[in-house]
């Protein structure tokens, strides 16, 4: 590891010689970073998340960039970079690229709700043909189109380094889908995908008939998203007659789609058998109570390894969800559950307060929590739940994101 240097003191220099007016915001957090008592011991995130802030900041540009990448380039102690919600275009992507292909250090980069287009999205993939130390990128937001994720693809058949991409809410399409799919039939270093809400003009479910096909020969994906993808029935089918075969995947996000019992019906038959899938996000699709009672006879006589399950605005009564709280009282393993969005009646809401009461279900491992008024007994919304860290992280060590948040996002791949 190279000499520590004063990061505000070659910052200042370095506006200096650029003739770059010094970004405030990224003054302090250089000087927070000079007084970390353990920077010469382990890596360090410099966050500059324009977002996140009681008091606004100044966000960062594409010629801020260009400053903190000179300072960064003598800093082998600075293994993440946080740059979420700034004004960075395909020019911060071109300076981005420069740096990633020389640095040899840098690990986590987080660039989600920048304004990086498809041609910042090809020099970012092409660094990372080369680049062989960054292990977490997130581009989320970043409306690089079809053709930019095919960048993205093409650059997994050669990195072997990267464990998590999140290429969520960033407008790509079918193709994009289809060669991502490929890529992970080969690819052997990725963990984690998140490819939430492309845009599809299809109704044949292609894009899923061909990440089913990869989930049969793919042993090393972990975690995926494939929330927004508008699956039906028939391709909930499609994935779960793959991960039969499949020992590997641990989360499966099927958010937002529109999932109905009949689907569930083969998530249940899967539950049964499965013996790796421990998160499960069914929020916003309409599997119902007879969905619900599905999940909860595999639950509660089969399975023993799920242990977070979202059920979230599904248009279950208290018939379905009464079910799933019964099968917490026979299943230990299931600790995460989260319902709210559906139609809480009475007997919801006896049942999820019982369990609170004995301490089967803790607070920070659901979005309800039981309070009573006149006698009677009511169930109020917590903000917890699986996303819940998805497009924000706490700037305060305080939180514990494991209690609210089951997902992959929150260990150690994330931060350093």
């Amino acid at each position: 590891m190279s000499v520590l240097p004063d990061l505000y003191l070659h910052y200042v220099q370095a506006c200096q010689n650029l003739s770059q007016p010094e970004n405030p915001f990224i003054a302090r957090v250089l000087q927070e970073a000079d007084k970390n008592d353990e920077i010469g011991t382990k890596g360090i995130t410099l966050k500059l998340a324009g977002n996140n802030h009681l008091v606004p900041v100044p966000r960062v540009t594409d010629d801020d960039l260009g400053v903190l990448v000179s300072v960064l380039d003598q800093a082998a102690f600075v293994t993440g970079l946080d740059l979420a919600y700034n004004l960075l275009t395909d020019a911060g992507a071109k300076t981005m690229a420069t740096f990633l292909q020389e640095n040899s250090t840098l690990q986590y980069l987080n660039l989600m709700f920048n304004d990086i287009g498809t041609s910042g999205a090809e020099l970012i993939a092409g660094a990372l043909h080369s680049n062989q130390s960054l292990v977490h990128l997130r581009m989320t937001g970043n409306k690089i189109l079809n053709q930019g994720g095919m960048f993205f693809a093409s650059m997994l058949k050669i990195n072997s380094t990267l464990e998590k991409l999140d290429l969520g809410d960033c407008d790509v399409g079918m193709q994009c889908l289809i060669a991502t799919a490929i890529a992970l039939t080969q690819n052997k270093s990725l963990k984690a995908i998140n490819l939430n809400r492309p845009l599809l003009f299809s109704q044949q479910e292609e894009s899923t008939v061909h990440l089913a096909r990869m989930l049969r020969s793919n042993s090393s994906l972990v975690e995926l998203h494939l929330g927004k993808h508008g699956m039906k029935n028939f391709g909930v089918e499609r994935l779960c007659e793959a991960l039969h075969k499949n020992s590997r995947l641990r989360y499966l996000d099927l958010s937002c789609n529109n999932i109905t019992c009949d689907g569930v019906k083969f998530l249940g038959a899967l539950l049964k058998r499965n013996q790796t899938l421990e998160i499960l996000d069914l929020s916003a699709n309409r599997i119902e109570d007879v969905g619900a009672i599905y999940l909860s006879e595999a639950l509660a006589t089969q399975n023993r390894t799920l242990k977070a399950l979202s059920v979230v605005s599904n248009n279950i009564t208290g018939k379905g969800l009464v079910a799933l709280a019964q099968t917490m009282h026979s299943n230990m393993t299931l600790s995460h559950v989260y319902i709210w969005g559906n139609k809480l009646d009475r007997s919801t809401c006896a049942a999820f307060s019982e369990l609170v009461a004995v301490d089967r279900l803790d607070l920070g491992c659901t979005d309800v929590a039981p309070y009573e008024v006149d006698g009677e007994l009511f169930l109020a919304e917590l903000s917890h739940g699986l996303a819940k860290h998805r497009y924000w992280s706490p700037r305060c060590d305080a939180v514990a994101p494991g209690a609210a948040n089951a997902s992959l996002e929150i260990v150690a791949v994330s931060e350093y």
